[in-house]
């Protein structure tokens, strides 16, 4: 098999989650096409084992607790692992699906040495932006967006950059899009983990019910295509067929359509600028006349309206928002706080901070101190 036709190989980082299970279902349809040459997990041995026993790659990386007791290949550990895989010159394409501002060192690692980077980890532009997009412009690597609607958006971009003027992100609008504040007080964590459209792993879901989700990638789209924040709208489309619209300068619309799956934007990372056939089905036309659209309510959610006001003011917001909503999140999920307790808790911190410098240390040193304040903040609602 010559270098044309050679398999790619694939570095997949968070492999154990919901966006790393889809990617596998995508590397088994196209044996031909892939193979899994690296794979990580934060503490879920006993999955990754499965992985391997199944694809047999040439590394492994635990991020977090656990031992992974193997002879058959080379066992790494966290961030200095992550980093030696990515620029590994046997990787062809590292697809970053981990968790947390991790994400961002095998995000760096892997532009410098050129690879493509598919990119499924939200913290790293949320959080680290102004550096991804520095080294990107100063390396051969390339960077191609996972997420269903950023994925949407740069297909679209692909065809009509020149003449697009506003970036229009959809969502679902989560489980709770038609409770009123009362009512969201009295939710339960059973209620906010029924997603109506997507099947994710249980921080999204979380996210997604306050709409902080959506307020993430409206911060991603502006590092990813480099719109101005008055340039990126959100429309609550609660049956998750249209991911992304431009409004160009003619005053027209065009939309991405597919079925809410996520092979199917992390197919396309993986094929760029191939396309292949799917085992995913298109919509059918019948079932488009029953999509609706609504504006996004910011009194009802909040924490959508403070991501456009965190990224307008730069200075390391983005992240110290996103860092104090992981640590709300999880104290929600561990049943310590309220589902409003966690939009408390990030703007408390938010408004303690007073912003930094763009560069990487600063922005990791505002990352700790929002999770420190954070920590309190739910200490003190318990």
């Amino acid at each position: 098999m010559n270098s044309a036709t050679r398999r790619k190989r694939i570095a997949l980082f968070g492999a154990t989650g919901s966006i790393g299970k889809s990617t596998l279902d995508v590397i088994r349809r196209f044996p031909d096409r892939f193979e899994l040459f690296a794979v990580s997990c934060h503490s879920n041995i006993g999955a990754l084992e499965d992985i391997i026993d199944e694809f047999g790659p040439k590394y492994a990386i635990v991020t977090g607790e656990g031992n992974l007791k193997r002879t058959d290949l080379k066992v790494l550990r966290g961030r200095e692992g992550l980093e030696e895989v990515a620029a590994h010159h046997e990787a062809d394409i590292v697809l970053i699906a981990t968790l947390g501002t991790i994400g961002i060192f095998p995000t760096l690692a892997g532009l410098r040495a050129g690879k493509r980077i598919a990119l499924a980890n939200k913290e790293t532009l949320v959080a680290f932006g102004s550096v991804v997009v520095k080294e990107l412009e100063n390396s051969r690597g390339e960077l191609i967006p996972v997420d269903s609607e950023h994925s949407a958006l740069f297909q679209l971009l692909l065809g009509w950059k020149d003449d697009a003027e506003t970036l229009i992100l959809t969502a679902s609008g989560g489980p709770l899009r038609k409770l009123s504040r009362e009512e969201m007080e009295r939710v339960q964590l059973a209620d906010v983990l029924r997603h109506p459209t997507w099947n994710m792993g249980k921080k999204i879901t979380v996210d997604s019910a306050t709409l902080m989700n959506k307020g993430l990638e409206v911060v991603e789209a502006h590092w990813l295509f480099r719109f101005p924040p008055e340039k990126i709208e959100v429309v609550i489309h609660p049956q998750s067929i249209i991911h992304g619209l431009l409004r160009l300068r003619d005053g027209a619309l065009v939309a991405h359509m597919s079925t809410p799956d996520m092979k199917v934007p992390i197919q396309y990372a993986l094929t760029y600028p191939e396309r292949l056939p799917s085992e995913v089905r298109s919509p059918d036309l019948p079932d488009l006349s029953s999509l609706t659209f609504e504006s996004p309510d910011f009194d009802r959610f909040p924490l959508l309206k403070l991501a456009y006001e965190a990224l307008k003011k730069g200075r390391g917001f983005p992240a110290v928002m996103n860092a104090t909503n992981d640590i709300a999140v999880k104290a929600f999920l561990d049943g310590r706080i309220g589902f409003l307790d966690i939009e408390n808790t990030v703007f408390t911190v938010v408004n303690e901070f007073e912003g930094t410098e763009e560069d990487l240390g600063a922005l990791i040193e505002a990352d700790l101190w929002a999770r420190r304040k954070a920590r309190e903040v739910v200490d003190s609602l318990v």
